[in-house]
């Protein structure tokens, strides 16, 4: 008996320990995520609610709890400031206890937070952001990128109008790190296809009234007027452009960055004949179509890119966790690497040592309204980029992890 009440009685000091030990690998009991994103502004329809619509389905779907512990979400809205986002992302990371931070929207926003996050030893993943420099010379061990950059979004985009004799550009381009990434980028294609810039102008963030920057596309000359912003710059852009006679000169209109909700709201009519690439379409086969639907029953609009992005990267990062048994951001990070990325957004995609996950783009087209059956039928994939091809190597990115590697 003596024996028996002995083993009985070490048994359970190891289960103990056990116990001690599971909840000792998640920081705090709680895996705390922040989507840090524009919830009110230019970028708010494609990113925004939207984005913390698809954290919460991600979260709901692991079950809501990884490791045994809960999972909690919190939101905030950068409006488009790097110091705003700055403070938030300080606020979240040293006194809330938040574990990684998604989403960003905005270029300056995730290069400020992407540095925070190396000196806390959090994890910053970006969904919508251009700027080639996160996963670039600015680069990180602590971040990802998930969804384009503006080389995804231009080289693909640029080389082929201009093969088609389209090949001399004019850029009407947002004045910050965003479009300044995408105007080089698409620059640098142009010129590699052997075609010619001509000019371009710079616009503020979340303009109004772009007259004075079309008048000056149209008198270029240039075969090709590209708008290298987004979201609402990129809508009141298109529109103002048919108002002033760009297209019916004969002037082709190439938008660097288009989001579903753009053309939703543009209508087929004004948006017809877009050429673009994106990351992700609702209609693209079976599991899109069911995601999408999902998404749609609960939020009333279908799910951008971004959308889906940050579906993808949080279900990942979950199943990061739980493969390394911890919350520690080294940790996870080395997972989130090793284990590949397959579900509906992204297939045999895999996360590089600079934060980018390589995954294929598609080249697409906005119908014309005969062409559309109903409500968000909109695009046509006219052709699938693969990940080695979408985006620049390793070796070319400038990241000085590369070197390590």
């Amino acid at each position: 008996m003596a024996r028996s009440h002995f083993i009985a009685g070490a048994a359970a000091l190891v289960a103990l320990a056990l116990s001690t030990g599971a909840e000792a690998q998640v920081s705090d009991g709680v895996v705390k995520l922040g989507v840090l994103s524009d919830m009110s502004s230019l970028y708010s329809d494609a990113t925004g609610k939207g984005s913390l619509m698809a954290a919460q389905m991600a979260v709901e779907d692991f079950g809501g709890k990884v490791l045994g512990k809960p999972i909690e979400i919190v939101v905030a809205d950068h409006q488009n400031k790097a110091d705003i986002g700055a403070a938030i992302a300080r606020q979240w990371f040293d006194v809330d206890k938040v574990d990684m931070a998604i989403d960003f929207a905005n270029s300056s926003v995730a290069l400020a937070v992407e540095q925070l996050a190396k000196d806390r030893n959090r994890i910053a993943i970006a969904t919508a952001v251009g700027t080639t420099d996160f996963t670039g010379k600015a680069c990180t061990p602590n971040e990802a990128s998930w969804l384009y950059d503006s080389y995804a979004l231009t080289h693909s985009l640029a080389r082929e109008v201009t093969k088609q004799g389209r090949d001399t550009w004019f850029f009407v381009t947002v004045d910050y790190a965003f479009g300044h990434s995408l105007e080089a980028d698409t620059t640098k294609a142009v010129l590699a296809a052997g075609g010619k810039v001509l000019g371009g102008v710079r616009h503020p963030l979340n303009t109004a009234d772009f007259s004075s920057y079309l008048l000056q596309a149209k008198a270029s000359g240039a075969k090709v007027v590209a708008l290298a912003d987004g979201g609402g710059d990129m809508i009141n852009a298109t529109k103002q452009a048919h108002e002033f006679g760009l297209v019916e000169g004969g002037q082709s209109l190439v938008s660097l960055l288009v989001f579903i909700t753009d053309v939703h709201s543009l209508g087929l009519q004004a948006a017809q004949g877009l050429t673009f690439v994106t990351g992700f379409y609702w209609d693209r086969n079976d599991e899109s179509r069911a995601f999408a639907k999902r998404f749609e029953a609960r939020f009333k609009s279908m799910p951008t890119m971004v959308h889906a992005a940050v579906y993808s990267a949080v279900r990942h990062y979950l199943r990061a966790i739980q493969a390394a048994g911890s919350d520690d951001a080294k940790a996870v990070m080395a997972k989130m690497r090793e284990l590949p990325v397959d579900d509906f957004y992204a297939r045999g995609a895999r996360l590089r040592i600079d934060g980018r996950l390589v995954h294929d783009m598609y080249l697409a087209q906005v119908k014309k309204p005969s062409e559309s059956k109903g409500p968000w039928d909109y695009y046509k994939i006219i052709g699938t980029i693969p990940g080695d091809q979408a985006f620049q190597s390793l070796e070319a990115g400038g990241c000085p992890l590369a070197r390590q590697h």
